[in-house]
């Protein structure tokens, strides 16, 4: 099974609300150190097998459109010169709307260096909701930047939106989504509103600036999603992600189906595809001075348990839509899923939140609603 690589870039022109992602502000010096870091781990790294094959990477951040184009070849010569890349992989960077206005150049040189993927975080086509979530572009940003892709010709483009936002009402998630689809990106990330402690969107909501997120209304925006996304042609393949046939990210979803991945940079995570994980060091100024120094960033490293790695299995693959299937995990470890978890599943499945169907364990949409409380029956 051919691995996946992750690069982080840290930087960001302005913080979101919402993020708790390991990011900072934007500073060319520091950039600059944070490439040299960066390339050196690639290239000195212990804990990537000699040769690596690998079909997918993925720029992520953070903003790593707020590299030069130079920095991003350094970047990708030094991950082709240590990993074996496939033919016809997947390059995908993420961006800002905005970020390349005026610059066709930048986008231009990202397809000479074999980037053939972008995502970028529309979040909402809503100007009042996009100040709210402390984003510094317009929805009139989103459309220029989809149009500029496409002239450059960028075939594979994802939109990410969010759901439940403040003060977001069900219809004008209705126009969200019936913008998005007027475009008709290859594909679609649409999230419901997470709140993660430490954020100042989090503060304010403590501090009554800003209203808690509606369970109730944010199940109708949910809903609501499938139908409209599936009608338009979209396949809903995990319990965020939508695409046109052929175009789901092939990427992401080596975490959910046990594939080896290697990530490299501040806060990176990595997996071998049996029982080994470990993650870098999250501080992006500690991150380059370690390197530098030639110290190894790695600051956690986590062997699994064969229980971890059955749980690992069951939950993660039960975030495709198409479900798990019961003979691989049986071939995989040995074992029956649905004895080793009888009492769970049938609790779930009377519940409606899970269904068996032949080879197949699966969320139903409810349970897609509710996957945190199914996922942590088996954490």
């Amino acid at each position: 099974m051919k691995a996946g690589i992750y690069i982080h870039i840290p930087f960001c022109r302005s913080r979101c609300s919402y993020c708790d992602f390991a990011t900072g502000m934007y500073e060319s010096n520091a950039a600059e150190r944070y490439v040299s870091a960066l390339v050196r781990e690639l290239d000195t790294s212990a804990v990537v097998p000699q040769p690596a094959p690998a079909d997918t990477i993925y720029l992520g951040g953070g903003t790593p459109s707020l590299l030069s184009n130079k920095q991003v070849e350094q970047i990708l010569q030094s991950v082709r010169r240590r990993f074996q890349i496939a033919e016809g992989a997947e390059v995908t960077i993420e961006m800002n709307p905005g970020d390349a206005e005026g610059r066709p150049e930048k986008l231009a040189g990202w397809r000479s260096l074999g980037i053939n993927r972008v995502s970028f975080g529309a979040q909402t086509f809503d100007d009042d909701g996009l100040r709210q979530l402390g984003r510094t572009h317009t929805s009139a940003d989103i459309r220029r930047t989809f149009h500029d892709l496409r002239l450059a010709g960028f075939a594979n483009i994802n939109f990410d939106l969010i759901a439940g936002l403040s003060a977001q009402t069900l219809d004008g998630w209705k126009r969200n989504l019936e913008e998005a689809l007027a475009l008709r990106p290859e594909h679609l990330s649409l999230y419901l509103l997470d709140v993660h402690e430490g954020t100042p969107l989090a503060d304010q909501i403590k501090r009554g600036q800003r209203a808690k997120p509606d369970e109730d209304l944010t199940a109708a925006m949910y809903r609501f999603m499938i139908d409209a996304v599936r009608a338009a042609g979209y396949q809903h393949y995990e319990i965020s992600n939508f695409a046109l046939p052929g175009y789901e990210a092939r990427h992401n979803t080596k975490y959910w189906t046990g594939a080896p991945y290697y990530g490299f940079g501040c806060s990176a995570h990595s997996y071998d595809g049996e029982r080994m994980r470990w993650s870098n060091e999250r501080d992006s100024a500690r991150y380059t001075q370690m390197v530098a120094e030639g110290q190894s960033p790695i600051m956690e490293t986590i062997e699994l348990s064969e229980a971890d790695s059955q749980a690992e299995a069951l939950f993660l693959g039960l975030r495709m839509m198409g479900g798990m299937s019961i003979g691989q995990f049986a071939m995989r470890f040995g074992s029956d899923p649905r004895k080793q978890y009888e009492v769970d599943l049938e609790r779930f499945c009377e519940a409606g939140l899970i269904e068996v169907e032949g080879d197949l364990i699966r969320l139903t949409t409810a349970g897609a609603l509710l996957s945190n409380e199914v996922f942590a029956a088996f954490v």
